[in-house]
């Protein structure tokens, strides 16, 4: 269990750093600085051009769901930041003490569930684990997953963009006339530092985005 705390620790202080440093494409950056003219100060404004990010990838699989019991912690926060902040305490602290403490097992990838898409962000995070514990503390809850149709969209790219996965899948299930019947979720499959602790590639990235239909 120290070993797995740890690995989750890396993991979302690597996706702290992703969100941190997001930026949209093609913007510009004002900056200030003071300069000494004759003595006195002024202040001098510079433009710095942010570089675009080339697209992310996104492949789209209409597949099923696999059945899992999801141990959730629902939270709320200002700002992508703020979610990262919150994620890396509920998956490195939170919920590895609550699983330890009903001997169960994490069997699969971090999710998440949001209800928005923009601030302020709502959304409840947990672990697949092996059953149902009996007894749960305030604030902890069970979600259930069934074998149900889904289409996912596997991304790789800066985590800023995983709009662009949301918007391919909400055309997927448009134009197939099919109906979205749960709110989508994500799967952080891999995490995004090295073993040394350097941040990968966000382009070998995956994240998961999930849409339930019928």
């Amino acid at each position: 269990m120290k070993n797995k705390k740890k690995s989750l620790i890396q993991l979302f202080a690597g996706l702290l750093i992703m969100v941190s440093a997001c930026n949209n494409a093609g913007d510009s950056k004002v900056t200030t600085e003071l300069q000494k003219d004759s003595g006195a100060k002024k202040v001098i404004k510079k433009e710095e051009r942010i570089t675009p990010k080339k697209a992310p990838i996104i492949n789209i699989t209409d597949t099923l769901s696999i059945k899992h019991f999801i141990l959730c912690i629902k939270d709320s926060a200002a700002s992508s930041e703020r979610i990262a902040i919150k994620l890396a305490a509920i998956y490195a602290v939170k919920l590895p003490a609550i699983i330890k403490k009903n001997k169960l097992k994490i069997t699969g990838a971090p999710m998440a569930w949001y209800k928005r898409q923009k601030a302020p962000f709502f959304f409840e995070a947990g672990f697949p684990v092996d059953k149902k514990p009996a007894k749960l503390p305030a604030g902890v809850t069970i979600k259930q997953i069934g074998t149900d149709s889904v289409v996912v969209a596997h991304f790789y790219g800066p985590y800023d963009l995983t709009g662009q996965a949301y918007t391919a899948l909400q055309d997927w299930v448009k134009d197939r006339k099919k109906k979205i019947i749960q709110a989508p979720y994500e799967i952080y499959v891999d995490d995004p530092r090295e073993k040394d602790g350097k941040l990968k590639d966000p382009y070998k990235v995956q994240t998961d985005i999930v849409f339930t239909w019928r």
